[in-house]
């Protein structure tokens, strides 16, 4: 069976079209002044179930600013009879242009998923370049609210500009994060580059985050909460969003600082100029960990400076009230 899987996999890649993608000129870029953020992480949420309904009720209670995913939207393979169930259902409200049938979507885009392995596996990403209009090339793209400079990534094999710490794309984010001019910058994609999870640390995408500029590393892939601090940089994995698959976890890896995989919930965020604080708290309510990043407020270094190790600690309860019960 595995095999056989494989081979359907391998012969859906050699089928792919090239990836249509925005000219130059036609791009959209998301530019949102203010001081302050308030934005969630959902990872591996997108199959219209009942954990995802609880989850995503708790999201909207939220009101945050904004929502990125950790990829596989659209579970179980990609397609357009499903993605506006999967997603839609549960976001409408954030999604601009909003072209589905679960009312009217939002006045202004503030919805902005990662790729995953699921949203990949249709021959040409077309229903996921259909149902979302995002910045840059749509695949990877960044965009700045408030304080955060967010970029997403695609860390998929099938990615066309390539994965590997010399691809493309990793020049890109190298470039444009250094060229930030943002206090936080936050990358967020599908598939962890640390995890002690059932999937492991994907090594193709273990690129020094830190030392291009990054303070967090957001992914999602194995099916559990984990928070990791290594390399200078804070690495969060949420892939409990929805999913009715929840993964078991093995041996800490080196940096590991929380683990869990008890239920299901999301990743909630607050920025200001100084501070970037992070809850993960399940559908139920209940906060399992919080973890804090601050910084004096002065300009950001220049293009090669060294980063230095981000401080964390604990966040007061006060910061996450509006996400508990």
């Amino acid at each position: 069976m595995q095999r056989a899987l494989v081979l359907l996999l391998a012969s859906v890649a050699a089928c792919r079209a090239p990836i249509a993608e925005p000219p130059p000129e036609g791009r959209i870029e998301v530019r949102e002044p203010g001081p302050s953020v308030s934005f969630v992480a959902i990872g591996d949420f997108g199959d219209d179930s009942p954990f995802e309904a609880t989850i995503a009720a708790r999201v909207r209670g939220a009101a945050p600013d904004v929502i990125v995913t950790l990829g596989d939207n659209n579970y179980p393979s990609g397609a357009a009879r499903t993605i506006d169930a999967n997603v839609g259902k549960h976001y409408a409200s954030f999604i601009a242009p909003y072209r589905g049938e679960y009312g009217p979507g939002a006045e202004h885009n503030r919805f902005f998923p990662s790729l995953g392995n699921h949203d990949w596996y249709t021959t040409d990403l077309q229903p996921y370049l259909d149902y979302f209009e995002l910045p840059g090339n749509e695949r990877y793209y960044d965009f700045v609210w408030g304080p955060v400079h967010f970029f997403a990534i695609d860390s998929d094999s099938a990615e066309p500009d390539g994965t590997s710490v010399d691809s493309i794309q990793a020049q890109w984010l190298q470039e444009t994060m250094r060229a930030s001019e943002s206090p936080w910058q936050v990358v967020y994609m599908h598939h962890a580059p640390y995890s002690s999870g059932r999937h492991g640390s994907e090594t193709t995408m273990q690129w020094p985050y830190a030392q291009w500029g990054a303070d967090a590393v957001l992914a999602g892939h194995d099916h559990h909460y984990e928070r990791i601090e290594r390399d200078g940089a804070v690495f969060l994995v949420n892939g409990l969003s929805g999913s009715p698959k929840v993964y078991p976890i093995g041996a800490p890896i080196e940096g590991s600082q929380v683990r869990f995989n008890e239920t299901h919930g999301a990743l909630f965020a607050n920025a200001t100029a100084t501070r970037l604080s992070f809850s993960f708290v399940t559908g139920g309510g209940k906060t399992i960990d919080k973890v804090e990043l601050t910084q004096a407020a002065e300009p950001a270094p220049a293009p090669g400076a060294s980063v230095p190790e981000p401080e964390s600690e604990p966040a007061t309860p006060s910061d996450f009230d509006a996400y508990e019960d």
